[in-house]
């Protein structure tokens, strides 16, 4: 198959290497997908579909990281947000709709008696780590996942002093021994517990928590008297309208929430049990200017009706355990060691590693072979499906697959 034309893409891509670090902030650049095949700047999108600045077309299977849970350019979504702007969104003080989400929030999610909202995924987990602590009294945290880029969670320490992440101790999901370990060890000192409910994406297997897992986690930080956290940025409005404390009925104290909420508007919130919320009346201090602004509040309002409306999440489930049982078969026939991990919302392609590596260079290939025929995915990250990729899509995507795996089998047999 041939090679895309990503010439304007690559032009963009020399200029903003002169203005901005990396060219690109963060998981967004080049590198993290194949360089010289993928395009690194596009133009537009609508539905489940994306157009690179070159004019290339690609099924969306990355939805912006997940925040694209509806489809790119939601007409009712966007219709009311332009409504908002004529009034205007950025004021002084607060606008009605705060109240408006906050009660639709608090319907729906387990935890949430209480709620902030913020603007991003680290934004809410730090208020969630900043509650705990002033709660508490306590400086420790265990945490399992990836929890944003701030100073106590950052996966690189370049630039942010020990002091500032040494009471931050991780463990594995669904390792019970090793969470009893630290909680054991730390338990005189120990602020919360904060854990990606549905498991680390990039783990294998990454499939539901082992049974107990979520229970023993709650009844550990409850017993050594800390706070729960579930990280629900990714999981949240995807695995039920409720996250995935709803669909494994386990409630921890405090929760976040935010990608999917608003279907690309930046919102997060912090939600959780009175009792812990209520530090940020006194105890601990949490703004910013941009907080109050309602223009993502009135997307997340409007998205979590049509969510709740249309039932969107069963019919997302249904699709996606669809896919997943073709794409099981398609692997399971390619003759390659490669499956589709995680759940139906968030499939994963995974070749299993083997001494020689040749699992990196069929990793590659297959992704190459996947954005050349117009299918876009991350080769380290999983995927996300959205409402609005049509069947026609679904059957592609298959088709791709089937191809690119019989295209890797006999380059890299």
């Amino acid at each position: 198959m041939d090679k895309l034309n990503n010439e304007r893409s690559f032009q963009l891509y020399e200029e903003a290497q002169k203005l901005v670090p990396g060219g690109i902030a963060g998981i967004r650049r080049p590198y993290n997908f194949v360089p010289g095949e993928y395009p690194i700047f596009l133009d537009r999108a609508a539905g489940g579909h994306v157009w690179d600045v070159d004019g290339n077309e690609y099924i969306d299977l990355l939805c912006s990281y997940g925040p694209i849970i509806l489809g790119h350019r939601e007409k009712e979504v966007d219709d009311a947000v332009i409504a908002q702007m004529e009034k205007g969104f950025c004021f002084n003080l607060a606008q009605e709709h705060q109240n408006t989400l906050a009660r639709t929030v608090a319907r729906l999610i387990p935890s949430a008696e209480m709620m902030v909202f913020v603007k991003t995924g680290s934004d809410a987990t730090t208020a969630a780590i900043r509650a705990a602590r002033a709660h508490t009294d306590r400086k420790v945290i265990l945490r399992c996942g990836y929890h944003g880029w701030h100073d106590w969670c950052v996966e690189v320490k370049g630039g942010v002093p020990e002091k500032l992440f040494e009471d931050v101790y991780e463990f594995h999901y669904n390792d019970m021994e090793g969470l009893e370990k630290l909680v054991a060890e730390h338990k005189a000192d120990l602020a919360g517990i904060i854990v990606t409910p549905v498991g680390h994406p990039l783990a294998h297997p990454v499939e539901d928590p082992a049974p107990g897992f979520l229970e023993l986690t709650r009844d550990l930080a409850h017993a050594a008297g800390a706070v729960l956290i579930f990280d629900e940025i990714r999981s949240g409005f995807r695995m039920s309208l409720g996250g995935a404390q709803k669909r494994y009925g386990v409630t921890p104290d405090l929760s976040t929430f935010g990608k999917a909420m608003a279907n690309g508007y930046p919102i997060s919130a912090l939600v959780g049990k009175a009792e812990y919320m209520k530090v940020y009346e006194k105890k601990a201090f949490l703004s910013s200017t941009f907080f109050p602004n309602s223009l993502e509040m009135v997307a997340a309002i409007k998205t979590i009706e049509i969510l709740e409306r249309d039932n969107v999440l069963d019919i997302l489930w249904e699709r996606g355990l669809k896919l997943r049982r073709d794409l099981d078969t398609i692997c399971a026939k390619s003759g390659l060691p490669v499956e589709i991990t995680g759940n139906p919302m968030m499939p994963y392609v995974w070749f299993s590693h083997d001494e020689a590596g040749k699992y990196k260079a069929r990793r590659t290939l297959f992704h190459t072979f996947a954005i050349r025929a117009g299918v876009f995915m991350q080769p380290y990250h999983h995927s996300y499906i959205a409402w609005r990729h049509t069947d026609a899509d679904y059957a592609r995507i298959c088709t791709v697959f089937e191809d690119g795996l019989a295209h890797v089998l006999k380059a890299i047999p």
